[in-house]
Formats: structure tokens, C-alpha cells, sequence
């Protein structure tokens, strides 16, 4: 399988074990919702009716009054109540193997290439840290909503980027799923193609 290199005419040849598997829909959806929520905090908290403070006295006698019997002022359905099934802290990860987190790169990066959403190019090459020369390349190559994909972090290229609304840039190392779908092209150097067919081997 080969794609053309962005502003030449070569070619560049893709390792067919990384770039050339089926969309396994069941399992990207799988490991991007673990994903998400890995990145939860979790720290919801509400008090239950025993944990709210007050509430010890029986507001008025079982009998007698014509009012409904009521136990404490701080039940769930008082003004100042707790709540009948308060929220705690909890953990919402998922377990994802390293077999399965792969197996999902691997599609979503073969599902890029059959779509025409992944392009490669040699580098980008910037004078100078500037959001104006960035956005005029990605202008030149049609590039809107677009994420970076670079064998290391580049300074220039990362402070370039950092203001441009639907533009990302990450090292390979930090690569995951949910970046690959969150905007239309992905851009890769040659060098973090390399890198990235090894890591999936």
C-alpha cells in the first residue's frame, strides 16, 4: 500500500499490518468510551439523609395532628433533605488491554487511509514560532480541522499551533484515539509514520 508524499511526487510505502485492517467499529467505540472515561474525575459527591446534619427530633407526633407521620425533617423528600440515592466517588475506568488498544490504531489509522483523511508529508519546517506561517501552510494544503502528528515534540511547531482553533499537535508517544477522531485530516511525517508502524507492530 503506498501514499503520496504532500508537496512531491514520491511515494511512501505503508506497512500493511498497521495501515491495512478492517474498521472494527465494536472495538474503537470500546476503547475510545474507556478512554473518555479514564479522563473523568469521578468526584460527585451528595449526602443521604443520614448524613445530613439535623434531623434527630420527630418533628411532631405520629397521631394526632391530621399531618402525614414523618420521622425526621431531613428525609428526601424535605426542603433540606438528603438525597434518596446520593452520588460518591467513584472510579469510571474501563480495562483495555494493550492487544485491544492497539487492535483500535490500527483500525482507525487503516479506516484514515481508505477515507483519503490521512496525509503524509516530509516535515514542516518553520522559521520562526509563528501562528501566521503555520496557518499558511495548512492554508496552502487545504487544511482546516486538522491534527499533527510528529516523531517528537517541536517547539516551534507546538507554540505555532497552540492558537489555531481546530489545529493539534502531538508527538507519536502521545497518540490515541480520541485525537485521531476528533478532526478531519491527520497530517504525519514520514519519520512518525515509521515510528508509528513499529509501536503497532
Amino acid at each position: 500500500m503506498k501514499i503520496k508524499v504532500v508537496g512531491g511526487s514520491s511515494e511512501l510505502q505503508l506497512s500493511e499490518a498497521t495501515f491495512g485492517h478492517e474498521f472494527n467499529e465494536a472495538l474503537v467505540h470500546q476503547v475510545v468510551t474507556a478512554y473518555r472515561n479514564a479522563g473523568r474525575a469521578g468526584t460527585k459527591a451528595q449526602l443521604t439523609k443520614a448524613e445530613v446534619s439535623g434531623g434527630g427530633k420527630k418533628p411532631w407526633s405520629q397521631k394526632g395532628t391530621g399531618q402525614a407521620r414523618s420521622g425526621s425533617s431531613r428525609s428526601p423528600i424535605w426542603v433540606g433533605g438528603g438525597r434518596a440515592f446520593a452520588a460518591k466517588p467513584r472510579s469510571f475506568a474501563q480495562k483495555v488491554n494493550r492487544k485491544m488498544y492497539r487492535g483500535a490504531l490500527r483500525s482507525m489509522l487503516s479506516e484514515l487511509v481508505r477515507r483519503d483523511r490521512l496525509m503524509v508529508t516530509t516535515g514542516i519546517d518553520l522559521e520562526a514560532p509563528k501562528t501566521r506561517l503555520l496557518a499558511a501552510q495548512l492554508k496552502s494544503l487545504a487544511l482546516s480541522s486538522v491534527l499533527i502528528v510528529v516523531e517528537a515534540v517541536d517547539e516551534k511547531l507546538f507554540l505555532a499551533a497552540r492558537n489555531l482553533p481546530h489545529v493539534q499537535v502531538l508527538p507519536v508517544t502521545a497518540l490515541n484515539p480520541l485525537a485521531l477522531l476528533g478532526y478531519e485530516k491527520v497530517l504525519m511525517t514520514v519519520g512518525a509514520v515509521k515510528m508509528i508502524e513499529e509501536r503497532l507492530q
